[in-house]
């Protein structure tokens, strides 16, 4: 009993094991002359791959969260941008956190 609990027990933590990107920082252009700095905001979108092969909102991960960034400010773009990722495993399907970090910047 007791050995089937221990790995009853090593086997929860691998199937809830997660893992976490070092942060990346993107080069972007400066805030114009006839633009103005709106603050920090951030925005994340979630993908999974089913079975390890079968994409499930991959392809538009990065495009997503910058979107909801950018929108969540009210702005036009960002600068000074940041990403990063979480990343977890289950039993038939891996989970893909991306989460996009930024000043939004919108015209005056």
């Amino acid at each position: 009993m007791k050995t089937a609990s221990l790995l009853l027990g090593m086997l929860l933590l691998m199937a809830t094991t997660a893992c976490h990107s070092t942060q990346v920082k993107i080069p972007t252009a400066p805030v114009g002359p006839n633009e103005k700095s709106l603050g920090p905001t951030e925005g994340n979108s979630v993908g999974m791959l089913l079975f390890g092969f079968i994409p499930i909102r991959q392809n538009e991960r990065f495009e997503n969260a910058y979107n909801q960034a950018v929108q969540k400010a009210g702005g036009t773009r960002l600068t000074d941008v940041t990403i990063s990722e979480r990343w977890w495993w289950g039993y038939v399907l891996n989970g893909y956190v991306f989460k996009v970090q930024g000043t939004a910047v919108a015209n005056k």
